[in-house]
């Protein structure tokens, strides 16, 4: 009897420090900026990506808040980059099915930007395929403050479940994979409180180069790892049979799988 191999497993939702443009950028003896505009481009390409291989929710770190301390001529080319962005990819995004979200503290940001970051929102609110975070001004250890501060101004307990729902992103499940791009092993305060459980990933590409195969690469990574959360292998193992027994009769019971057929 012929036995079809299982469906890959992919994360329902990805998580992307995304590194490394301004030395992208150094290497060819570019501006910094010219880095961060080829890092648009590989955020377009990653999107199309993870909406082909059945990603859910793709959220990926653009600027902290402590990216404020980068040189001034930076900066403003990171807001003007956004600003462009937003005219330019939005239209595409929303053909795409994509659903926009951005997410931190947009105090310090100019009217401008503010009024684009709202209008990108209400312009795709409507589709389903992806979820695409942008997290821009953003810092895990805000949206733990954020949170709390909700809670106090609205006189709640500040107990694990209600501080996970005032989270900027309590609108999406918790990351699977949290990816780093550019070689770097560290987090960067980025999702403090959501990727607790998630499963880490380094890649030594730099983020304009991360491709389909360095894609792919983290995802079959994840694929061969055990989410145990908190269990053994034996319980997890235990979880796991039931659904494979079952996966198992659907395969022979179907015509495909059935050796007897025809």
């Amino acid at each position: 009897m012929a036995v079809k191999p299982a469906p890959p497993v992919v994360p329902h939702h990805i998580a992307i420090v995304m590194d490394g443009n301004g030395r992208w950028a150094s290497r060819r003896f570019l501006p910094r900026i010219a880095g961060h505009r080829q890092g648009v481009e590989s955020l377009r390409r990653c999107v199309r990506l993870c909406a082909e291989r059945g990603v859910g929710v793709l959220t990926v770190f653009a600027f902290s808040s402590e990216n404020w301390n980068r040189p001034a001529d930076e900066v403003s080319g990171l807001m003007e980059l956004l600003a462009k962005a937003l005219g330019r990819e939005v239209p595409q995004l929303h053909a795409d099915g994509v659903r926009l979200y951005f997410v931190g503290e947009r105090a310090g940001l100019s009217d401008k930007v503010r009024d684009g970051l709202v209008a990108a929102e209400l312009a795709t609110a409507g589709n389903q395929r992806l979820v695409l975070n942008v997290c821009f001004n953003y810092g895990g250890r805000w949206d733990i403050a954020q949170a709390a501060q909700a809670l106090a101004a609205r006189g709640e307990p500040a107990t694990e479940l209600n501080l996970h729902r005032a989270m900027a992103l309590s609108h999406v499940p918790d990351p699977d994979l949290v990816i780093r791009t550019g070689g770097e092993q560290r987090i960067s305060n980025f999702l403090l409180w959501q990727a607790a459980y998630s499963e880490l990933y380094f890649s030594d590409r730099l983020w304009p180069d991360f491709d389909a195969g360095a894609l792919d690469a983290a995802i079959g990574a994840f694929a061969c790892r055990e989410r145990r959360f908190g269990q053994t292998s034996a319980q997890v193992a235990a979880q796991s049979a039931p659904a494979a027994a079952q996966q198992q009769a659907a395969v022979s019971a179907s015509p495909s799988g059935n050796a007897n057929a025809a």
